[in-house]
């Protein structure tokens, strides 16, 4: 079962479809909702691609300003250190 639908309710769909549509036109739109679907797909593998490189580059940002905020803390604590370790 698909959807809750059954093999004869499929079935009904595809005659409605085929009288509405006439027999020559299905493979028509069987193409263009293929290339739609297509389209679709490549669009969110850009989407995920450009969130992906986004992400790396902000991680690189944020390692270096932590980077540099540590590197920061640790001469503030060499000189207060280094004082206290010429006094000894």
């Amino acid at each position: 079962m698909f959807l809750f639908i059954s093999g004869p309710e499929i079935g009904f769909v595809i005659f409605i479809v085929v009288l509405l549509f006439g027999a020559d036109k299905i493979p028509d739109f069987a193409r263009g909702l293929g290339k739609g679907i297509n389209s679709v797909k490549n669009a969110s593998r850009e989407i995920k691609k450009e969130i992906s490189d986004s992400k790396d580059q902000l991680d690189v940002d944020v390692t270096k300003k932590i980077s540099s905020e540590i590197e920061k803390a640790k001469s503030e604590v060499d000189s207060l250190t280094g004082s206290i370790k010429r006094d000894l």
